[in-house]
């Protein structure tokens, strides 16, 4: 069970999306074997979560910003980089199909781009 957000959000656009996110979120649910994959994109970077909801953590992230950065920039070269990356690490871990959560996000662009990337590296999605 997912809990809704606490405070205001601001902009119509933004609570357009959070009602989308809510919802979306209703019906995608992440095992051990079958994990959760959630984009969250922002103008200038892109972050991939790889979620267990049975036990509620974070089996790890790929993003475009920090320390273990694999991309430059929010774009469809950066997202493909992006599920390359997150394909190859779930390998590593043995995990042969994933579930998306778009968070809300139109399937078009980055977002496509990233889970493109992960089906064209032997993810099942």
């Amino acid at each position: 069970m997912m809990r809704k957000p606490v405070g205001k959000v601001s902009g119509a656009s933004a609570k357009r999306r959070l009602r989308r996110r809510l919802s979306i979120r209703k019906k995608v649910v992440g095992t051990s074997e079958r994990p959760r994959i959630c984009a969250v994109r922002s103008n200038k970077h892109l972050t991939a979560q790889v979620i267990d909801d049975a036990s509620g953590t974070t089996l790890f992230s790929v993003q475009t910003y920090g320390k273990n950065a694999v991309a430059s920039s929010n774009n469809v070269e950066g997202a493909k980089v992006v599920g390359a990356k997150l394909a190859e690490q779930l390998k590593s871990k043995n995990i042969s199909a994933a579930v998306f959560d778009r968070a809300g996000y139109r399937y078009t662009g980055v977002v496509k781009a990233l889970v493109e990337s992960v089906r064209e590296n032997g993810i099942q999605v």
